[in-house]
């Protein structure tokens, strides 16, 4: 991209060393207006400093935009993903991945608003939020021009950053002229702590790492219990009390950290092909999981579940992938949020040092029959016969098989 083709650009802005030195960056390098955009996903940082160091960097106040998106993320983004209980390689709860299309979202809305005819991140060439933030940009506004510096300059460590912003009366933060232990992302759903210290897979994270669950060891001797309501898919209310999106999941990572809830130490393969090694905190969303699967055991249709599930892990993959405004993961979700339309109901969980204990489920909608199951007198509910000829004809193709093998010399 040549330097002069850029007039007004919209930058991911969370007031830090490295989108600091970026908006300088831009400013020397593109010769061009810059737009801040600040979200609030629940990180649980004060974001007013990164307004004020807006300001002092010469951002005018109209292009500063410091948004709260607790309830949106959590309403339009974590809770469609969580009706498809996604988990990607199995373990990981996404945590990362589903907050990058709303913050590139929001940043074309700005764009579009103020005229801006580029955007801008943070990530770096190495790793899966540059790949997702971009494709989230392209696939609202496909003629955008993209900045992504740690693919362009030459500030290729701590110590060049440090110096540019020292040249550039850029303020830093003391703690920040040595080198973190290691990086650390954080929204509503969860934390993310990666890199540095962390590097090494056979090395143990030290506690230190934690910052959003207390020690399963140190967690309470008795169990907490507590029961979750759901409609349609969706978590509605905690202990009998309605609870806005944003404010159950609060609730939910108060209880899940309070009772050491929510911790993962992976190694997992990132979309840009290489594997890294990340410690997750998801003290809320490990709770919800656990619910919503008890919800939809005794409200989906066996065929059905069993499809939704054999197709959660393409759905996973997409999310990690960045492909959340893809048509596939819109096709996907129509599915997903169609399975969901029973999936109403109370689930009674524990909560006890580390483990989410499904203790009850019931639901309106329960497709559970206790004089179907039952072990004592059914009063003729089910014929028990019946099972002979289901069972002789599920066979038939094993018994053709086998006597083929005879006639072969098979087993």
């Amino acid at each position: 991209m040549r330097v002069k083709d850029v007039r007004k650009v919209v930058l991911a802005y969370s007031g830090g060393l490295d989108t600091s030195v970026i908006l300088k960056w831009l400013q020397t390098t593109y010769n061009c207006e810059v737009v801040t955009f600040t979200a609030d996903l629940g990180q649980g940082e004060e974001l007013a400093p990164a307004r004020d160091k807006a300001r002092l960097l010469g951002i005018r106040e109209e292009n500063i935009f410091v948004d709260d998106l607790r309830e949106e993320f959590v309403r339009d983004f974590v809770f469609p993903m969580f009706r498809a209980n996604a988990l990607y390689e199995g373990q990981y709860l996404l945590g990362t991945s589903i907050a990058r299309p709303l913050i590139a979202k929001r940043q074309i809305e700005i764009a579009e608003q103020t005229g801006a005819d580029a955007v801008a991140h943070g990530a770096t060439g190495k790793g899966n939020d540059q790949v997702r933030f971009e494709l989230a940009y392209y696939a609202l506004k496909p003629e955008v021009k993209v900045i992504a510096p740690w693919r362009e300059w030459d500030l290729t460590s701590r110590t060049k950053l440090i110096e540019f912003a020292e040249q550039h009366q850029i303020p830093i933060a003391k703690d920040k002229r040595g080198e973190a232990p290691f990086s650390v992302d954080a929204n509503l759903l969860h934390s993310s702590s990666e890199g540095k210290v962390l590097e090494e897979p056979w090395d143990a994270p030290d506690e230190m790492v934690w910052q959003r669950t207390i020690r399963p060891e140190d967690a309470p001797d008795r169990a907490t219990e507590i029961v979750v309501e759901f409609e349609r898919g969706d978590a509605v209310g905690i202990d009998g009390q309605r609870l806005s999106p944003a404010a159950l999941l609060t609730r939910l990572n108060q209880l899940g950290r309070d009772n050491g809830i929510g911790r993962l130490d992976l190694v997992e393969n990132r979309f840009v092909g290489m594997k890294s090694r990340g410690c997750y905190e998801t003290p809320g969303g490990t709770i919800l999981l656990a619910a919503h699967r008890a919800m939809e055991s005794i409200t989906l249709d066996r065929e059905a579940a069993h499809l939704k599930d054999s197709l959660m892990p393409r759905y996973a993959e997409l999310v990690y992938n960045g492909f959340w405004f893809a048509p596939e993961r819109r096709m996907l979700q129509a599915l997903v949020d169609e399975s969901q339309r029973s999936v109403t109901g109370e689930v009674r969980l524990k909560l006890y040092k580390g483990n989410t204990v499904v203790t009850g489920r019931r639901s309106p909608h329960s497709l559970y029959s206790m004089k179907h199951v039952t072990f004592e007198d059914d009063e003729g509910a089910y014929d028990q016969t019946d099972a002979q000829g289901f069972i002789k004809l599920n066979a038939l193709r094993l018994r053709l098989g086998a006597m083929a093998g005879r006639r072969g010399g098979g087993l």
